[in-house]
C-alpha cells in the first residue's frame, strides 16, 4: 500500500479506491503531488512541477525565480520563509523568532497502525489491516524533530494523520501551533460541509462554495461543544448523496479545536485541522515531546454516503472498542423524564418493574441519587448514594433492579462540582478558576480542574467504589458546562497555554482507568446532550446521547446530521413523552418509534402511565428491536431524502449480506390531495427479489431502486374507500427480505 522510490524521495500512498502522493522538495521539505482516485504509481510525476515568475513573490533561493513555498503545495507548511498563508506549525524560540525550517532526514514504513500515547485513535487488529509511513523532518537551528504519520487502511478509502515532535535542543520552546494535518489541494472547485448548531439543534449541516480566504469553525469552549463538531468534508459542486467525489476531515479529539480551508489568489485550497492555537501554547524543555491527536481523512467517489459509510465502518469497528463494540445494545430506560429528582427507591422499582414487562432490558437512574443532590445546585462531586432517597445505596437498589431480570444503569456527571458541595468545601483550589477574577457558573456548578492528576485520581476513586460495590451494567457520563476562566494552580504561568489540552488528557485518563477496570460496563457519553459527541469520546464509550431534544421530528434533522460521520450504533435515540419536554410537540407513539430505531434504542417516559395501545405499541418496539437491532447498527446506512430539503424524510439500513434492508419513511406535515410518490431505494443486489414483509408484495432489487418503491399514502386523495388516513407526523417503516 505504500510505495517509495528511494532515488527520488516520492512517497505514493495506495489502495483499490485512493492515492495520495508527495515527495521531498529540493529545499528539504515535503511537496504535496496529489490526493484523490487511484492512479497508477510511477517514478516520478514531474510534469506536476510548475513554475512562473510571480511579481510581489519572494524566493527561497538567491539568484533563482522557480522556488517560492508560496506557489507550492506542502504538506507540513511553516510560515514566514516565501510561505504567508496559515501554517501547521509555529515554534517560538527563546530570542522570540517563530521561524522554522524542517527538512526532510529520513521515512520509516510499518506494518500496521502504532497507537497514541494517552489519546485516542484509530486502530486495527491485524498488521495486514494497514500500513503506516512515518517522515522524519528536523529543524537544523532548533533541532525540533518532526514525525509525520500516515496509516492507509488496505479495504476503506480511509487515510489518517497525526503529529508528533521532540525537542532535541537545548532551547526550550514554546509550541504555538500544531496542526494534526495540512493538505493543499491544487483547486477550489469545492462546496465545504460542517455540521454547525447549538443545544438541542444540533450537528445541522450546513454547505458554503469555497471562497478567496478563510472559511473556519472552531471551539474554545473547552470540549468539541454544540456549536461546531471537529469535522468538515469537501464536495465536488456536482457531488449528491449517492454521486461525485467528496474528501471528508474529521478529527479525533474531544476539546478546542480548529478545522479550516484556506483559499489563495491562486485557487489552491489548504485544508488544516488540529488543536486551536487561540488557546494553546505547549512549553516544550530539552528531550521533551508533545503528540497531538489524530485526523481521519475519508475519500469518496460515490457523494456524501460514500463517505459516511467509510466513517461507519471505521468508528464502528476500529474506534470502539472493548466488549459492548459488536455487541447488541440493550434496550433501555432512563427514569428522567417520569420522575426528575423526585423518586424513592420503591418508586424506582415499581418502574422498573413494569418496564421488565414490556420488554426492557436496562433501567437507568439519572440524576439526584447521590449527596445532598435534590435540585441542580448541590451535591455534584460526592458522589455517594444519599441515604433518604436510597436507604440500601446503590449495591441495594441494583440488586432489586436485578432480581428484577433487567440490568442496572447509572448517571454520573464527574467533571463538575457544586459550590454546595463536600467536595468543593474540602477543596476548592480544585476548581478551575483564575486568581483575582471573578468566576462564572453555568448551571450552578463549576469545572473540575482535570489536568491535577490528584483531582482526576479522587474522582476515579468514588466512582470505582461504587462501581466495585455494586451491579452496575452502564454508566451515562454526562458534562454540563463549559469551560470559563480558564488557569489551573498546578502549573507555572508560562505554561498556563497547556490547561485546556491538560484537561482533555485528565478526561481520557479517567476514562481509560475506568473502561480498563470494569470492561463489561456500557459506557454512554453525554454533554447536556451532543455537546462533546465526537471521535475521542467513541474511543471510550460506543454510543452517546445524540440531543437533550428527544422529539421525532427535531431528531429527523438531528439523526441525519450525526450521520454524515456517525455510526448508527453510536447515536442514542429514545422514545420520550408526548408532548414532548423540549418543543411540546405531540407525535404518535408509533412515529416517536420509527425515528428512534435508527440508534441505540430507549425510552424516556414513564411506562406506569401509558394507555393500553401505547403499552401494547411499546411491546411491539421492543420485540421489532431485538430483531433486528444487528443489522440497524451493522449495517449499511443510506440517507435517501432530507428533512433540511421538503416535508419528508428518508433512510434505510441493509444487510451486510444485502439480504435484509429496513426503510424509514416520514412526513412532516399531512397534504390534501398530493401527488403520487416513489422512494428510491439504494443498496440492494439487483438480481434478488424481496419481499416487503407487511404487504407480502415481492420486487426485484433492480426495480426498488430505479422503478422506485410506491410510498403514496390517503393523502394523495380524498378518503372515500374507508382506507387507512393520513396524518401530520406519519412515518412507515418498511421491511425488505430477500427470497
Amino acid at each position: 500500500m505504500i510505495v517509495i522510490n528511494e532515488k527520488t524521495k516520492v512517497f505514493h500512498l495506495q489502495n483499490h479506491e485512493m492515492s495520495y502522493i508527495f515527495e521531498v522538495m529540493k529545499d528539504g521539505s515535503l511537496g504535496n503531488l496529489y490526493f484523490g482516485k487511484k492512479v497508477h504509481v510511477r517514478d516520478h510525476y514531474d510534469y506536476l512541477h510548475e513554475s512562473e515568475y510571480r511579481p510581489n513573490t519572494a524566493y527561497v533561493y538567491k539568484g533563482e525565480v522557480d522556488f517560492s513555498r508560496e506557489h507550492l503545495r506542502q504538506e507540513f507548511p511553516v510560515y514566514g520563509s516565501t510561505d504567508f498563508r496559515q501554517p501547521a506549525i509555529t515554534v517560538q524560540q527563546e530570542n522570540g523568532s517563530t521561524i522554522s525550517a524542517f527538512v526532510y532526514e529520513s521515512h520509516n514504513v510499518l506494518k500496521g497502525k502504532p497507537t497514541l500515547k494517552g489519546l485516542p485513535a484509530t486502530y486495527v487488529e491485524s498488521d495486514d489491516e494497514a500500513e503506516t509511513l512515518e517522515i522524519t523532518l528536523k529543524d537544523p537551528v532548533t533541532k525540533l524533530r518532526v514525525v509525520l504519520s500516515y496509516s492507509i487502511y488496505e479495504n476503506l478509502p480511509i487515510i489518517t494523520r497525526s503529529v508528533r515532535v521532540h525537542n532535541e535542543g537545548t532551547q526550550k520552546l514554546h509550541l504555538q501551533r500544531l496542526m494534526s494535518m495540512s493538505l493543499d489541494l491544487p483547486d477550489m472547485k469545492y462546496e465545504m460541509l460542517q455540521l454547525s448548531g447549538a443545544w438541542c439543534r444540533e450537528r445541522v449541516p450546513h454547505f458554503r462554495p469555497l471562497t478567496s480566504g478563510i472559511q473556519a469553525i472552531e471551539s474554545n469552549r473547552g470540549s468539541s461543544s454544540h456549536y461546531q463538531n471537529p469535522f468538515l468534508a469537501l464536495k465536488r459542486e456536482n457531488a449528491t448523496e449517492h454521486y461525485g467525489e467528496v474528501i471528508g476531515f474529521s478529527f479525533v479529539y474531544s476539546g478546542n479545536f480548529l478545522a479550516q480551508v484556506e483559499v489563495d489568489t491562486y485557487d489552491v485550497a489548504r485544508v488544516s485541522m488540529g488543536i486551536n492555537p487561540m488557546t494553546f501554547d505547549w512549553v516544550l524543555e530539552p528531550n521533551q515531546s508533545f503528540q497531538a491527536p489524530e485526523v481521519v481523512i475519508a475519500y469518496s467517489q460515490s457523494g456524501l454516503n460514500g463517505m459516511s459509510q467509510a466513517f461507519h465502518t471505521l468508528y464502528r469497528t476500529r474506534l470502539a472498542r472493548g466488549v459492548w463494540r459488536d455487541k447488541e445494545r440493550p434496550v433501555l430506560i432512563n427514569n428522567w423524564e417520569a420522575t426528575g429528582m423526585n423518586f424513592t427507591e420503591d418508586l424506582l422499582v415499581t418502574f422498573a418493574k413494569q418496564a421488565y414487562e414490556d420488554g426492557v432490558e436496562l433501567f437507568v437512574l439519572d440524576d439526584g441519587w447521590f449527596g445532598g443532590r435534590r435540585h441542580e445546585r448541590a451535591g455534584l462531586g460526592d458522589w455517594v448514594a444519599n441515604s433518604d432517597l436510597l436507604p440500601n445505596g446503590i449495591h441495594g437498589l441494583a440488586n432489586r433492579i436485578e432480581e428484577i431480570g433487567l440490568k442496572f444503569g447509572l448517571w454520573f456527571e464527574p467533571e463538575m462540582a457544586n459550590e454546595d458541595s463536600d467536595l468543593y468545601r474540602k477543596h476548592p483550589d480544585w476548581i478551575i478558576q483564575t486568581p483575582d477574577r471573578s468566576c462564572s457558573h453555568g448551571r450552578h456548578q463549576y469545572v473540575l480542574d482535570y489536568s491535577q492528576k490528584q483531582v482526576v485520581d479522587a474522582i476515579y476513586e468514588m466512582m470505582a467504589k461504587i462501581l466495585r460495590e455494586s451491579k452496575v451494567s452502564y454508566i451515562k457520563w454526562d458534562m454540563n458546562r463549559c469551560i470559563t476562566e480558564p488557569y489551573t494552580s498546578s502549573l507555572p504561568p508560562e505554561r498556563q497555554g497547556e490547561v485546556f489540552h491538560r484537561y482533555i488528557l485528565g478526561v481520557y485518563d479517567l476514562y481509560e482507568r475506568l473502561t480498563s477496570e470494569f470492561p463489561d460496563i456500557l459506557f454512554e457519553f453525554c454533554a447536556s446532550g451532543g455537546g462533546r459527541f465526537d471521535p475521542g469520546m467513541l474511543y471510550y464509550s460506543p454510543q452517546g446521547w445524540a440531543s437533550d431534544d428527544s422529539d421525532a421530528i427535531e431528531r429527523l434533522k438531528i439523526q441525519y446530521g450525526t450521520s454524515m460521520v456517525y455510526p448508527l450504533s453510536s447515536i442514542g435515540a429514545h422514545v420520550s413523552v408526548s408532548p414532548n419536554e423540549q418543543v411540546f410537540r405531540e407525535t404518535p407513539i408509533s412515529t416517536r418509534g420509527n425515528v428512534a430505531y435508527f440508534g441505540s434504542f430507549g425510552y424516556e417516559l414513564d411506562p406506569t402511565k401509558l394507555s393500553k395501545d401505547d403499552r401494547e405499541m411499546v411491546r411491539q418496539q421492543i420485540s421489532f428491536v431485538k430483531q433486528y437491532r444487528k443489522i440497524i447498527h451493522q449495517g449499511t446506512f443510506y440517507r435517501l431524502m432530507s428533512p433540511f430539503e421538503g416535508n419528508y424524510t428518508a433512510w434505510m439500513v441493509v444487510s451486510q449480506d444485502q439480504k435484509t434492508a429496513i426503510v424509514g419513511y416520514y412526513k412532516v406535515l399531512n397534504e390534501v390531495n398530493g401527488p403520487f410518490s416513489r422512494l428510491y431505494l439504494q443498496g440492494l443486489n439487483e438480481q434478488y427479489m424481496y419481499e416487503e414483509i407487511s404487504s407480502k408484495q415481492v420486487y426485484y432489487g433492480d426495480e426498488l431502486q430505479n422503478i422506485g418503491f410506491v410510498s403514496s399514502d390517503a393523502s394523495c386523495g380524498q378518503v372515500i374507500d374507508g382506507r387507512p388516513t393520513s396524518h401530520d407526523f406519519d412515518s412507515k417503516v418498511w421491511v425488505f427480505q430477500a427470497k
